[in-house]
């Protein structure tokens, strides 16, 4: 049986992957790091910090006998370059399955974040994604703001309740443009907000399952 390691920043992430993969034969041993969101704003802390940080986890997890590391983190992908640091078994990013989708939307696509620290690093790394695919895209940022410090605090129905509103006021601001929601922990507001609005709402989840089985061949 293949095992991921799980790399979450918030113990909420732990039940949706959960779910998003049961269908497959594998084993999840989760990891999980809320510390670098909590002091992230903190006047004496660095990106360098923050990469040293999630690289010695990275190295801690790939040496916990598992066979790749799932990155369930925008904040923790965003800082952390594969074309750099390499390891002996596959990193995921999150990102990557929604990346793909958004690459093959045909109209032009709004990225909707609820913490800010992930919004400059994502929206690069979408953009470095499509073009190593050679797409050209139309996507811009969306920030649902004062919602991220709801979910960080453990106030689970209030942070789902005020995303998927403020999804539901983009959506219908935008009728021509398709919605992303760029974090994992949006998935239960992007899926209330499509429900309601009856229009596709993007989230990570959507694809997670079908890239893990092509990208390990499980």
């Amino acid at each position: 049986m293949t095992r991921i390691g799980c790399f979450h920043a918030h113990y909420s992430n732990i039940e949706h992957i959960e779910n998003a993969l049961r269908s497959l034969n594998v084993e999840l041993i989760h990891y999980v790091d809320p510390g670098l969101d909590r002091i992230k704003l903190d006047a004496d802390f660095t990106t360098e910090m923050a990469q040293k940080k999630v690289l010695d986890t990275l190295n801690w997890i790939a040496k916990s006998h598992v066979d790749a590391i799932l990155m369930t983190c925008t904040f923790f992908t965003a800082i952390y370059d594969e074309d750099i640091h390499r390891f002996p078994i596959p990193i995921i990013k999150i990102d990557d399955p929604l990346f793909e989708e958004i690459c093959q939307l045909d109209q032009p696509t709004i990225v909707a974040f609820t913490n800010p620290s992930t919004v400059q690093g994502t929206m690069s790394q979408l953009a470095a994604y499509a073009t190593k695919k050679g797409k050209a895209l139309e996507a811009a940022p969306a920030l649902l703001e004062n919602t991220f410090d709801l979910i960080m605090q453990g106030k689970k129905s209030e942070y789902i309740q005020a995303v998927s509103l403020g999804l539901k006021q983009i959506i219908e601001e935008n009728p021509t443009k398709r919605v992303v929601a760029a974090q994992l922990s949006m998935v239960p507001a992007a899926q209330a907000a499509e429900m309601q609005t009856k229009r596709p709402v993007g989230n990570q989840l959507v694809s997670l399952a079908t890239y893990l089985k092509e990208v390990l061949a499980i």
